[in-house]
């Protein structure tokens, strides 16, 4: 089945992901994703510090390379590393940031790291922010502490959609803590933002909706030119003389394939006299033939 297929490889990529975790530490990892190419696998792992995750003459990156081959069997693993612009945007490090903290300062000062982490998230240009740490925080009873600040939507599609959410867990001597953290970056677009248009506005939106326009206009006139310009020559059709009739009265008549005339210059009057009688006698002879071939 095609199902079964896409669910092994998606359980590939997370076992891949959860080892890469281990090895690696508290480097900053934020995701890895898993590429087939004609060469072999592709595993790209997005982190806050490349150089970590490097080592010295890429020793963590060979190290890496064979633990792949040998736990998931791969033939030739190329492992490519991505670094993240703003760290204090991605909701897994800020998670794996906290549990580090925490074990590293205890339970006592989670108010402050709880705080701090908040204002640096804000800082960045989010637009809302939600921290939840849950476990025995600072007391042997467990509860749950929740820092907040800004506008965070929690219902409908944009709460799936445009919410970054992560989790991390802290090993303390009290016990382990859950953290989750969910944060809205800057630019997400939510249905109840009404944008009011003044008078002017309203006028150069106008405007910028006309210019394509306006070329599309200017591309069909040249394109008219070009055609008008590239003229083809007109096949020349000759009559056959019919029986008592001159070769010299049966003139060759040519016959324009682009002559598209309108009906107002069809109707309008020729100015020279000339041209008139002859296509009058023109007319006549076309019936005298008419009338003889019948």
């Amino acid at each position: 089945m095609i199902e079964r297929g896409f669910v092994s490889e998606k359980l590939k990529e997370f076992r891949v992901q959860e080892l890469i975790e281990k090895t690696l530490g508290n480097v900053g990892h934020s995701h890895t994703k898993l590429m087939r190419t004609p060469l072999g696998e592709k595993i790209v792992i997005y982190t806050s510090r490349p150089g970590l995750v490097v080592g010295r003459k890429g020793a963590n990156i060979k190290k890496l390379t064979e633990v792949l081959k040998k736990t998931f069997k791969l033939e030739n693993p190329q492992i490519e590393i991505s670094e993240i612009q703003d760290a204090n945007l991605n909701a897994q490090i800020i998670a794996d940031r906290i549990a580090d903290s925490l074990e590293r300062f205890g339970s006592v000062r989670f108010k402050g790291i709880g705080h701090k982490v908040m204002g640096d998230i804000m800082n960045a240009g989010a637009r809302g922010v939600e921290i939840l740490l849950s476990g025995k925080i600072p007391s042997s009873r467990a509860r749950t502490w929740r820092f907040y600040r800004g506008y965070l939507k929690k219902c409908g599609e944009i709460s799936l959609s445009g919410i970054r959410s992560a989790k991390a867990s802290a090993k303390l001597k009290s016990g382990v803590v859950g953290i989750k953290v969910s944060l809205m970056p800057p630019g997400t677009k939510l249905p109840d933002d009404i944008k009011v248009l003044t008078g002017n506005e309203e006028k150069e939106e106008k405007k910028e909706e006309k210019k394509p326009n306006k070329e599309i206009k200017k591309e069909k006139s040249t394109k008219a030119k070009k055609k008008t310009i590239k003229k083809e020559k007109a096949p020349v059709v000759e009559t056959k003389p019919e029986a008592g009739v001159s070769k010299e009265e049966t003139k060759p008549v040519e016959v324009s394939e682009t002559s598209n005339v309108s009906d107002d210059a069809q109707k309008s009057p020729i100015s020279d006299k000339s041209k008139q009688e002859e296509a009058k006698k023109w007319k006549q002879k076309n019936l005298q033939e008419w009338k003889l071939q019948s």
